[in-house]
């Protein structure tokens, strides 16, 4: 299977939180087996995204689109990975 570009997979997130710690585990897991490569942005590094997303943090974006935030839809991410649900 061969990795599709980055950019598709995101994650906002922000130092210190830990719900963006295991949102990270859990993202690089799935992204690992769908051959997807995660890409990790600080919020608080960018004020467009700081402004947008506050504190609703971490936040997933799959294709540029909100897929999930404070947690990871795993089922979800992963039907829309292709990998099943589950």
């Amino acid at each position: 299977m061969t990795a599709e570009p980055a950019g598709r997979l995101r994650l906002l997130t922000r130092a210190g939180c830990h719900l963006c710690e295991v949102a990270e585990e859990t993202l690089e897991r799935i992204a690992g087996e769908a051959g997807v490569r995660a890409e990790v942005v600080d919020v608080d590094a960018d004020p467009e995204l700081q402004a947008e997303f506050g504190d609703r943090v971490p936040v997933v974006l799959l294709d540029g689109r909100e897929h999930s935030y404070f947690t990871v839809d795993v089922p979800r991410l992963r039907r829309d990975l292709g990998l099943g649900g589950g």
